[in-house]
């Protein structure tokens, strides 16, 4: 058995990252700062689910999580939630100084290219100083190995299909920007300090339990609920979507030693646009979306296409999931949840 640091717990794929590794028979500390970028009660549902049923809880307000203001530890079974805000250093040099982890899996991000325009310095805060909190607190104990979470988002303005040797100099966004420092901050810890970091650029991540403000669980809700649904551009824009298990499971994958490597985890396959994407919701949920056309962000990119044959030379990682099956399950997902999910601020 191992024991690992997962950090941004509550969120859509560290939750996921939890459950694998625990499936695996490890013991996981996971830590989130449970903030309010979108609806708690999505990051309540995540964690009830690794503190087991018993522990269910959902609270009535979207930005306040019922596990929010516990210093205390929270456990079941191997799994044990502290909430914990990875900006503050001496709550975390007191994580590791109380126990010794065999990885740190860096999850926690301020995510969302749009939103990191409107706000910055949390950004900065959270997704570089974060960073270096950790690998600092690494360095001091001793702990060599960290999975640092990355983004597609970087490779703006790149040829394709986008490959890891790209030297995404471009960011378009704050968002892009602060995830491509901690990078850099990452590759300092490993020539100064001989830190083991696997760097994984996440490409559209989807599936069940997915965040509100990404484009698959909006456009559900939305098409179900028959609202307007926000198309930025005219809907030929594609995405290489990843579902959630693939990239939880290639995350775990990257936890081997391997000095410092950047691996995409995506699709690799042809992009698919998002004309395409509602129309299959439109069939699963037996119901016509109502567009309402939005001018094409400056941010956004207009393609995205993974080139994963380091993950598989490296990592011996594929993705699994079609996308066709991916989106049912994600409609599948909706449905049984419909009763709370319809008070989901978006």
């Amino acid at each position: 058995m191992a024991t690992y640091l997962v950090t941004g717990a509550a969120g859509f794929i560290a939750s996921k990252v939890c459950e694998y590794l625990l499936a695996e028979g490890h013991a996981v500390v996971g830590v989130d700062n449970l903030n309010d970028y979108y609806d708690v009660r999505l990051k309540d549902w995540r964690l009830s689910r690794l503190l087991g049923a018993s522990s269910l809880k959902l609270g009535a307000d979207p930005r306040k999580s019922v596990y929010a203001g516990n210093s205390k530890s929270i456990t079941h079974g191997w799994f044990s939630f502290q909430h914990l805000d990875i900006e503050n250093l001496p709550a975390l040099d007191a994580l590791f100084c109380g126990q010794k982890y065999d990885a740190v899996f860096n999850l926690a991000a301020r995510a969302g290219v749009r939103y990191s325009m409107e706000n910055p310095y949390v950004y900065l805060s959270t997704n570089t100083l974060g960073t270096l909190n950790l690998l600092e607190c690494q360095r001091k104990y001793g702990v060599k190995k960290q999975v640092l979470a990355s983004t597609s988002s970087l490779y703006a303005g790149c040829p394709l299909p986008f490959t890891e040797e790209l030297p995404v100099n471009t960011p378009l966004s704050p968002y892009a920007a602060t995830k491509k420092a901690a990078e850099m901050m990452a590759y300092s810890y490993h020539k100064l300090y001989g830190l083991d970091i696997s760097v994984v650029r996440f490409f559209t991540v989807f599936g069940p339990a997915g965040r509100p403000d990404m484009s698959i669980f909006r456009f559900i809700k939305w098409i179900d609920e028959g609202k307007p649904l926000e198309l930025f551009g005219d809907g030929t824009q594609s995405r290489d979507f990843t579902y959630i298990d693939d990239i939880a499971r290639g995350t775990v994958l990257a936890a081997k030693p391997l000095g410092y490597e950047i691996i995409n985890l995506g699709g690799g396959r042809n992009p698919i646009n998002l004309q395409t994407v509602i129309t299959f919701i439109e069939k699963a949920l037996g119901k016509k979306a109502i567009i309402s056309g939005q001018p094409f962000h400056i941010a956004d990119i207009k393609e995205t296409w993974a080139d994963i044959a380091k993950a598989d030379r490296l990592l011996g990682w594929k993705p699994t999931v079609s996308n066709i099956e991916g989106f049912q399950r994600s409609v599948d997902w909706y449905r049984e949840h419909r009763s709370w999910l319809a008070d989901i601020h978006l």
